[in-house]
């Protein structure tokens, strides 16, 4: 049997010296491929593509994101900024082979949760046009049928 100051003390040393216990999350999928196939069915994805983080149309396309934070999240969709200055070479080619966008200026690409590229626009999309391109997706019309 333990004295009673010895549970006390423990119990202060946790008051004084909380313990932090890093959240459990699951890792951040490190390539373009990866963020698609990791999102598929779960997510839909929209890439922001630029040469440099000071792009005119960049910073456009975030400003424009940023007033509307809870819609995305509504309709589940993850947004991913890509620089062309720091973009691996199979992200690169990923891009261009598989996703259909052409090397060079700005660019928004709308995925799917099927994985499939549903919109392509080489100008920053205002939020209306890319709400109501996900809310004619069949899989977003049966979401919003749930919803209560």
């Amino acid at each position: 049997m333990r004295p009673a100051f010895v549970y006390i003390g423990l119990l202060a040393a946790f008051l004084i010296y909380p313990v932090s216990i890093p959240a459990q999350t699951a890792p951040k999928p490190t390539s373009v491929a990866a963020l698609v196939k990791a999102s598929r069915w779960q997510q839909r994805v929209l890439l922001l593509y630029a040469p440099t983080a000071t792009d005119p149309a960049l910073l456009r396309q975030q400003k424009l994101l940023r007033t509307v934070a809870p819609e995305l999240e509504a309709r589940q969709l993850i947004v991913r900024e890509l620089l062309g200055s720091a973009l691996p070479a199979a992200d690169a080619r990923y891009l261009t082979q598989q996703l259909g966008m052409a090397p060079g200026g700005f660019a928004v690409v709308l995925i799917g949760k099927d994985g499939g590229v549903k919109k392509r626009a080489t100008q920053p999309l205002t939020p209306a046009s890319l709400f109501a391109t996900i809310d004619a997706m069949p899989m977003r019309q049966q979401e919003m049928r749930r919803q209560p």
